[in-house]
């Protein structure tokens, strides 16, 4: 099963640049998307033809969103807030009641169309789809504290949420994946330019020693980094300004984390980093994984 994650940076916008041709040659099962960025009513439905769509877009006009894309319509579908859009294959659209993620810390966020997953029907696996807040680099960015103390309380309550979903899954005898922009680089291998962004965010010492407490072998698995253990990235955002895409100086900040069966079945794991700059579907490109399940 070929199964991949993209942060497109606004759905309209992606589908501009090529993003229903590239995923028509993907060969891929499961699509994990973030910042879709499009109120329900604006979706551009030819995006998502053949496929089966969970999003749960959020409120925030113009921001956020998270879907996941099956060949089959999900049995199981759950979301922060609870109000999901679901499109089928034939681009029916309708509202769907979707199972609400009752967290303390993450409630703050039900509204944001940050987390969702949902369990495929036809493969004993849960699939969450990610997107983490930015942050901010404080104390090091003056007026900076706020932004940073969000995305804390957003890692606390995503910690228990990981737990939770993981073990919940294994009783039902699903395995679990995690895939999205965790806008964190966890180790020095993450990003290009790692000794100048040290006081960064997305690369402050706790943001990487959080990410380092949600791995172990019994827990959940960075895919790509088991599959690439020496390699330096593969990167998958670089910033559309200057040079950094044309240089490779990257950022790895979208990932696979998935439960250790799972992770021990992956066979491949790489990104779809375009050609040129010109062909850019986003500042994130896909990164795919093929499992055996």
């Amino acid at each position: 099963m070929r199964i991949g994650t993209h942060n497109v940076n606004g759905i309209r916008a992606a589908l501009r640049r090529g993003f229903r041709d590239y995923w028509d040659g993907s060969g891929a099962d499961v699509v994990a998307l973030q910042e879709v960025r499009c109120r329900v009513d604006d979706l551009p439905l030819d995006a998502f033809e053949g496929f089966h769509v969970s999003l749960d877009a959020g409120q925030l006009a113009g921001r956020n969103g998270v879907a996941v894309l099956t060949r089959q319509a999900p049995v199981r579908v759950r979301s922060l807030s609870g109000a999901v859009t679901a499109i089928a294959s034939d681009r029916a659209t309708s509202a769907l009641a979707a199972e609400r993620i009752v967290n303390r810390d993450l409630a703050v966020f039900a509204d944001e169309g940050r987390y969702l997953e949902v369990d495929l029907a036809d493969a004993p696996l849960r699939v969450a789809s990610l997107y983490l807040p930015k942050g901010a680099a404080w104390p090091f960015d003056d007026g900076a504290e706020v932004k940073y103390r969000r995305k804390m309380r957003f890692l606390k309550g995503l910690a228990r949420q990981l737990t939770a979903s993981r073990r919940d899954a294994a009783a039902e005898g699903r395995e679990f994946l995690i895939m999205g922009d965790f806008n964190i680089a966890h180790t020095r291998q993450d990003l290009r330019n790692w000794r100048s962004n040290q006081r960064s965010e997305g690369f402050l010492p706790e943001e990487r020693e959080w990410f380092a407490s949600i791995l172990s072998p019994r827990t959940l698995v960075d895919v790509t980094r088991r599959l690439h253990p020496e390699a330096d990235g593969p990167y998958s955002w670089w910033s559309w300004r200057g040079q950094s895409f044309t240089q490779d100086t990257g950022w790895r900040i979208d990932y696979h984390l998935a439960s250790p069966r799972l992770a021990r079945s992956a066979s491949a794991s790489w990104v779809a980093r375009e050609a040129t700059y010109d062909l850019r579907m986003s500042d994130h490109s896909p990164v795919l994984a093929d499992y055996r399940l």
